[in-house]
């Protein structure tokens, strides 16, 4: 096991937080049978594991680029060849969130977009009420800015909700569709366990107040992530915790403090919006669509998974197992090969 790749934990444990906060539901909605067209479960061989990092994508060596949108500057990369695609972070995620690898897999046949969201990093938050829709409206104006009339669409986690809203509102900009740790929101959504909320509440408060976090504190958020299955198969995963409590704001070198506030602002303004998710609508959806989740994802339960598969006509259901909400870090060269089938199989959306 000590040749296991560790997965980058940099933004990891910021965003199993926030993502918590972010589908944090009183009620439990009744699901039953689903009839999905494709459902594969896989199991990642930990082998794989040990990609050649020297093959992988360096983001810092690629110009960074601004343009105007609306009442915000979008800072963004494109890279790689073919037709483009789209990746929008989850909460407290930016460009850097992303796994090299499966930058690497995606732009060996694609152009890839990488972006900051509204407020984070090197995107200037502008005076808009932040919002899924407005997120929406963010991208769909990157886009036509870039002149790019249509794309494919990848989005992981608070990204996959913005995904999906795009493709209900602008299907005219989307080819075909790639939905990871996610949910649909609103009264048909599982929330996480209250375990799980009251912990995210507790992180977030002393994140924002830089009170020290204890080692007990980031193993449990951690577990949230990267799931406790994985953890048994690799306890390892768990070398990086500090041995005692640490100031809170040090744990995320690559997320300024500025940039956790706004996201906190997100996850306020998403709450006020009384956005009720977007599950009626997801029958609209006529593009090719992939699901993947972690069969151990303690963040966005992964049932979720199984309610959007069941209302996208046709979808495509992966789950992985032993994975949790980090599964694109946890399984990079896995998911790089089941996002290039997808891409390579299935017709795009004219």
């Amino acid at each position: 096991m000590s040749s296991h790749r560790r997965v980058r934990n940099d933004h990891l444990v910021l965003i199993a937080v926030i993502s918590t906060l972010l589908i944090a539901s009183p009620s439990i909605s009744n699901y039953g049978y689903f009839d999905i067209t494709k459902v594969a479960y896989g199991q990642s061989d930990p082998n794989q594991m040990n990609s050649n990092t020297t093959s992988s994508v360096n983001i810092q060596d690629i110009p960074l680029k601004k343009v105007r949108v609306g009442d915000i500057d979008i800072a963004y990369e494109m890279f790689g060849k073919g037709e483009p695609i789209l990746l929008i972070s989850g909460a407290g995620g930016d460009m850097n969130s992303w796994d090299p690898s499966t930058l690497k897999n995606l732009s060996s046949n694609h152009t890839v977009i990488i972006f900051d969201n509204r407020g984070v990093a090197k995107t200037t938050t502008g005076s808009k009420a932040f919002s899924i829709q407005q997120f929406v409206n963010d991208t769909v104006g990157l886009l036509d800015v870039l002149k790019i009339q249509k794309a494919d669409v990848l989005g992981h986690s608070m990204g996959g909700m913005v995904a999906q809203q795009l493709a209900v509102t602008h299907p005219e900009k989307v080819n075909r569709l790639i939905l990871v740790s996610t949910t649909c929101g609103g009264k048909d959504s599982i929330p996480p366990s209250p375990q799980v909320v009251k912990l995210a509440t507790e992180f977030e408060n002393k994140l924002l107040n830089n009170i020290p976090i204890t080692p007990q504190e980031i193993k449990l958020t951690m577990s949230a992530s990267l799931g406790p299955a994985w953890i048994r198969l690799y306890p390892n995963s768990l070398d990086a915790i500090p041995k005692a409590g640490v100031p809170s704001q040090d744990l995320f070198p690559g997320v300024p403090v500025n940039t956790v506030v706004q996201q906190q602002k997100v996850v306020l303004n998403w709450r006020a919006t009384s956005w009720i998710g977007i599950c009626d609508e997801l029958s609209k959806i006529s593009n090719p669509t992939l699901i993947i989740t972690g069969t151990d994802d303690g963040s966005i339960q992964p049932a979720n998974s199984l309610i959007i598969a069941g209302k996208i006509p046709g979808a495509w259901l992966v789950q992985i197992k032993n994975a949790g909400h980090a599964v694109m870090g946890q399984y990079p060269e896995e998911m790089g090969k089941i996002m290039n089938t997808f891409l390579s199989t299935t017709g795009q959306n004219r």
